[in-house]
């Protein structure tokens, strides 16, 4: 039976309820679920589409059916400088990224920038940030090599710091002791390897010094091909700069590899070469760049290397 309340209609003392103290009241630290009744269907939809893009992208990213760690795809090509985020979102939206051939239109999709190959409107886009790519104008007398067993001046010389910071950098082809110039130093083994392949024909520039006042007769020798030991050579590009007092100065342009080839050919054709400058490899320049000095390859000049090879 329920107790007569008080006349001013308040519970008697006896029935009022107990109050606890601050110390005795515990709180919850836990949030509240989300998404509490998410749709199976919506579900499966959203494990569809991660899988189907990890088939599009070529490699192994789901472990356990969940994605692995990678990097979103518009913040690897705004750290590479090719656009902001939100001007990446919108290359991406329009289909002019791809990921290892694939068109992506997925925002969000992960990427590894080490291993991954991304190109922006058919162009490669340098994102690996492990890769590294120098030219160096190698002074004369200097050794093409990263050590030398007699002690002689060498390439590794200058990169020394490099080198000891653990980084393994490489040339691009040779250039003998006595020939300076342009010289491409890089860890990336895939891009060397191709820029010395002579199926891609890369083109490479000098600055030959000569004994002899050249003529129109020594341009369309060179051009035509001359026959040396190994076989007949010939250059892509031949231009006399200057012709005086017993010298001349001739640009000359060929994607042969062979070993001295620019002063076998010379030689040949009656003008020995008293100084041999690399000035170009491709488009890429050595320009005002002073001898001994060391600088890092630009996007616009890198690209230009990996269409040159087809990467």
């Amino acid at each position: 039976m329920t107790p007569p309340a008080r006349r001013d209609g308040t519970p008697d003392k006896d029935q009022q309820p107990t109050r606890l103290r601050a110390s005795e009241i515990q709180l919850s630290n836990a949030r509240p679920a989300r998404r509490q009744n998410v749709d199976p269907d919506q579900r499966r939809r959203k494990a569809a589409t991660a899988d189907s893009v990890a088939q599009s992208l070529g490699a192994d990213w789901l472990v356990d059916d969940k994605p692995t760690e990678g990097v979103r795809l518009q913040k690897v090509l705004a750290q590479a400088g090719v656009a902001s985020r939100r001007h990446a979102e919108v290359l991406i939206d329009k289909g002019r990224v791809e990921v290892n051939g694939k068109v992506v239109k997925t925002q969000g999709t992960r990427v590894n920038p080490n291993t991954d190959v991304i190109r922006v409107d058919g162009v490669r886009v340098n994102v690996n940030e492990e890769h590294e790519y120098f030219l160096l104008n190698k002074p004369r007398g200097m050794q093409s090599t990263m050590s030398d067993d007699m002690g002689r001046p060498c390439v590794g010389d200058i990169v020394a710091e490099k080198t000891m910071s653990g980084q393994r950098l490489f040339h691009v082809g040779r250039l003998d002791a006595d020939t300076e110039g342009l010289l491409i130093l890089t860890n990336d083994g895939e891009l060397a390897n191709r820029l010395t392949h002579p199926k891609y024909e890369v083109a490479k520039t000098y600055l030959a010094t000569v004994l002899g006042e050249a003529d129109k007769r020594l341009v369309h020798t060179l051009r035509n091909g001359i026959e040396l030991d190994d076989g007949p050579a010939k250059a892509d590009y031949v231009q006399i700069v200057d012709s005086h007092n017993g010298q001349s100065l001739i640009r000359i342009e060929l994607h042969e590899g062979r070993k001295h080839i620019v002063r076998r050919m010379l030689k040949e054709a009656g003008f020995p070469v008293q100084r041999l400058v690399r000035t170009k490899i491709h488009t890429v320049q050595l320009g005002e760049q002073k001898p001994g000095t060391m600088r890092a390859l630009n996007n616009s000049e890198l690209t230009s290397l990996y269409k040159a090879v087809q990467l």
